[in-house]
């Protein structure tokens, strides 16, 4: 079965935006049943924008509602493809003229609403240098009193589906070094364990004979 466009946040916006079950929208979206419901808990795919299959084409309100009314349903992706904005996988994005002077504004936006971005993802969305990004954090850059933080997708800079494939790649990445510091951690606390254990002495084995007793004193008087 073809699965939706973004399927993570594809299922975020199904949660939020409709009564379909978990098993549903994760048969869908090609998910666990527990990650949608993690989704819904707020403790999977958070910082995560949810992405309208309707808007892009992947379903209908009327597919929707079908399979709302009858929770045994499963919804069917439209065949229709999704036309999708290709650009050179190589060299740098290139920014209109018109819209350069608003990227310190979505670099501001940016580092405030999604810190799990790395500098070279923001560098890609917006086309924009580290020094300009470590400018605007630091907060030296030389037009700093007039930065206001604006989504960079609503100011036409990158789109939502890059901003979204950016997230979930950043979060994913996060997911990957705490697993690996906890098993870091893991392994250190094992080592110290076994190192104090070989560091204290046995105990004395105890005697298996009673002590002898002095001899009892003669007390008859010659």
């Amino acid at each position: 079965m073809a699965t939706p466009l973004m399927p993570k946040a594809t299922a975020v916006w199904l949660v939020e935006n409709t009564s379909l079950t978990f098993g549903q929208i994760a048969d869908f979206c090609d998910l666990h049943e527990l990650e949608v419901k993690g989704i819904a808990d707020e403790e999977v795919a958070i910082g995560i924008v949810g992405l309208d299959p309707v808007a892009n084409g992947q379903l209908t309100k009327e597919e929707i509602e079908r399979c709302t009314k009858d929770p045994t349903a499963r919804l069917q992706i439209l065949d229709t493809p999704v036309p999708l904005l290709r650009r050179p996988a190589k060299g740098a994005r290139y920014t209109p003229v018109s819209k350069r002077q608003d990227r310190p504004d979505a670099i501001s936006w940016l580092l405030r609403n999604h810190p799990e971005l790395s500098d070279a993802q923001v560098q890609k969305l917006l086309g924009t240098t580290k020094a300009t990004i470590n400018a605007v954090r630091d907060r030296t850059h030389w037009n700093m009193p007039n930065i206001k933080p604006q989504d960079p997708v609503s100011l036409g800079i990158c789109s939502q589906t890059e901003l979204t494939q950016a997230v979930e790649k950043a979060l994913e990445r996060e997911e990957r070094r705490a697993k690996k510091e906890e098993k870091e951690a893991a392994k250190r606390a094992a080592a110290k364990a076994e190192t104090m254990s070989e560091a204290v002495p046995e105990p004395a084995e105890l005697a298996t004979e009673p002590p002898e007793l002095p001899s009892p004193v003669d007390n008859e008087q010659v």
